[in-house]
């Protein structure tokens, strides 16, 4: 029996795979698609999500194929200044092709042991007390512990596991795909600068070798919305929005995407969990999507490690739903916020102009950003310190830097005291004696994910604090 099936080859199916191997868990990737389609709907990563990879080892691969940027707000169509005082060492995000970040996981997901099968379609899943049965659309059958489905959204390990998806259906619809356009290039500049005085679903983007990432309002609502558009309907789109259709052929690709908001009611029915698109849907503005489906992972993954493992204290698993469903509802909040902000009609546009003057204010600023980067999360963890929850910053030690002591996936102990233990914890949390100037509490038990479990000086606490988050001590 496999320990975990990940149905969905994209960036969340891989960084889970990537998370559970960490932990030697058995892992089989099962993606629909017999090759990657080169679509490219995320264009990189946010704040927290650099965090994430320098974590775990893989910054310095993102950033060797990557363009750092510095937005803050970026929200509906509002883009201001990155804001001072922001809590992270990593004060960036990286543009990057999703096509690209599939890449790097699923060559990360190799090189640790994880196995993708391509051309598996899930057709069918069992489950019982022990484990689940996935049935694939050419007969064959896998048992595994768990299943956990990272396949969009429109999910069939959702639809299987009968997880309802409420929410709101789309309203309008947006084209997007990458071509060649004979137009010459500043008049290209010229017109969608115009255009997007009024209408911000609309751009061409250069994408090098005479390619443009275009995007345009569609007209309605497609019957079909899974079947992708046709470039004519790019043509007369773009002609009826800029009076030109810019010579645009030879796509790479083409897609839409629309403005409906869903989530999943439950992330877990026994032994099936859903992460990513699978489990919320949302417009893209803001550009969270992939972000979010790679942090449900982050949070996910040495969760369920330690329940293949054995030593998952009673709760753990599910805290994986108590603490992302909020955060994916947050986002679904914001999301339809902006595609008010988007419009292109008075109302939206005087709307827009007062959310950009109210983002001058450096408060503003900063919460919107934190909103956007995920960098406000702080998850409930009981009653403390404002720190108890939230993320631990990437801080100078004596040797080294925090983060590059988080790239094996364990709880860490970091004690300015010297004095205190986890020694019965062992096999599952590092501890580092070191003065950490900049650290302000006495000591911090972190979580593998790298939130803060517990803060303080006391030995009885922290005792307690090491066995709520990783189980029973282990006694050799």
């Amino acid at each position: 029996m496999i320990d975990v099936v990940v149905v969905g080859g994209g960036p969340t199916g891989l960084m889970l795979a990537c998370e559970l191997r960490l932990h030697g868990v058995e892992v089989v990737v099962l993606e629909r698609l017999t090759a990657p389609t080169g679509e490219s709907r995320g264009q990189g990563l946010h704040a927290r999500s650099v965090e994430v990879m320098a974590q775990r080892g893989l910054l310095e691969r993102c950033r060797a194929v990557s363009r750092e940027f510095r937005v803050g707000g970026l929200f509906g169509g509002v883009l201001k200044d990155w804001p001072e005082g922001m809590d992270t060492a990593h004060p960036y995000g990286l543009a990057m092709p999703q096509p690209v970040t599939e890449r790097l996981l699923a060559e990360r997901a190799a090189e640790l042991g994880a196995e993708l099968r391509r051309g598996c379609e899930v057709v069918g899943l069992a489950q019982d007390e022990e484990g689940v049965e996935v049935e694939a659309a050419d007969g064959s059958r896998l048992r595994a512990r768990w299943l956990v489905g990272c396949d969009g959204g429109r999910s069939t390990v959702r639809r299987l596991a009968g997880v309802a998806f409420p929410g709101e259906a789309a309203t309008v619809e947006t084209l997007l795909g990458q071509m060649s356009a004979t137009e010459d290039p500043e008049r290209v500049a010229e017109v969608v600068a115009r255009v997007r005085r009024t209408e911000l679903r609309f751009g061409l983007q250069p994408e090098g070798d005479g390619q443009y990432r275009v995007v345009v309002p569609a007209d309605g609502i497609a019957e079909d919305r899974a079947a992708a558009p046709t470039l004519d309907d790019f043509r007369r789109q773009l002609r009826a929005v800029a009076g030109t259709d810019f010579g645009v052929h030879s796509p790479r690709w083409l897609s839409r995407f629309g403005d409906a908001t869903r989530q999943a009611e439950r992330y877990r029915v026994g032994r099936v969990l859903l992460a990513g698109d699978a489990a919320h849907i949302h417009p893209p503005t803001g550009g969270q999507g992939l972000n979010l489906g790679v942090q449900d992972a982050f949070n996910l993954g040495w969760k369920l490690a330690a329940e293949v493992d054995g030593w998952a204290p009673a709760g753990l698993l599910d805290s994986y739903h108590a603490e992302r469903h909020p955060v994916g509802a947050s986002v679904l909040a914001n999301a339809r916020t902006q595609i008010a902000l988007l419009g292109a009609a008075p109302g939206p546009t005087a709307l827009r102009e007062l959310f950009s003057r109210l983002m001058d204010f450096p408060e503003v600023n900063r919460h919107i950003t934190g909103l956007i980067t995920a960098l406000d999360i702080r998850y409930d963890f009981g009653p403390g310190p404002e720190e108890l929850g939230r993320h631990q910053r990437d801080i100078a030690l004596a040797d080294g830097r925090l983060y590059d002591r988080l790239h094996t996936a364990r709880g860490l102990l970091l004690d300015r005291t010297g004095r205190l233990s986890a020694a019965p914890w062992s096999d599952r949390v590092d501890h580092i004696a070191d003065p950490c100037p900049e650290l302000t509490a006495p000591a911090v038990l972190l979580r593998p994910d790298g939130h803060v479990a517990w803060l303080g000086d006391d030995q009885d606490d922290l005792t307690d604090s090491l066995t709520r988050w990783f189980g029973a001590p282990h006694h050799p």
